[in-house]
């Protein structure tokens, strides 16, 4: 397990994100109705605002199929979907074990630069399987902030907004409500994709697009 880094307090606003993570109750087996999920000015996004599909993603940076998808299928993704102006993606936090350093990396993404939260997102996919190994988040943490264009100080002084927090909470309660129990999961249109191969999102996805 991960180590609690010393330079990276945990605050009381992502304390208390990692927190619900625990206390909350066991989410439903069966997923919610469809319904296109509300992107806000809080989402994370990349791609064309205008793009006739929307697909959201609940992620957790702690997570190895999360990170495989990142580092192995996100790349053509994007060059199939994203630089095309066909897909805008949408990720949304969902920490899972151990809570509170997942829950700590997704604030450091919040902190980021604008237009630098995925040069952070995939900062901590590639290096998670290195700071599992090393059983110590400090380096990785350190690599993420270098790549937020943010500084150090900049970014603590982030962490401690309670506004922080709160944004991450509000991302694991919409989880939560949705009936996202596992993680990556992939809302395309408003329909839940249960496999995440680039081959089961593109059956999703070109129905969608055809003859645009």
């Amino acid at each position: 397990m991960m180590a609690r880094p010393n330079m990276i307090r945990l605050t009381a606003a992502v304390a208390a994100a990692a927190a619900l993570l625990s206390v909350a109750p066991a989410v439903a087996a069966e997923p919610a109705p469809a319904s296109i999920p509300a992107v806000t000015a809080a989402d994370r996004v990349i791609g064309r605002a205008d793009a006739p599909v929307t697909v959201v993603e609940y992620a957790s940076f702690t997570c190895s199929h999360c990170a495989a998808w990142t580092n192995d299928v996100m790349p053509a993704f994007k060059a199939r979907y994203i630089d095309t102006g066909q897909v805008r993606l949408v990720f949304r936090d969902l920490p899972t074990a151990p809570a509170q350093v997942a829950a700590t990396a997704a604030a450091i993404s919040r902190c980021a630069a604008p237009g630098r939260f995925y040069d952070v997102a995939r900062s901590l996919m590639a290096g998670q399987a290195a700071a599992f190994a090393a059983g110590d988040a400090r380096q990785w943490y350190m690599d993420a902030i270098a790549a937020s264009g943010r500084s150090q100080a900049e970014v603590e002084t982030c962490l401690s907004d309670p506004a922080t927090g709160q944004a991450l909470q509000h991302d694991i309660a919409a989880a939560q409500a949705a009936g996202v129990n596992s993680t990556p999961t992939f809302f395309v249109n408003g329909r839940r994709v249960e496999d995440h191969s680039i081959e089961t999102l593109a059956a999703a996805i070109d129905p969608l697009i055809k003859g645009r």
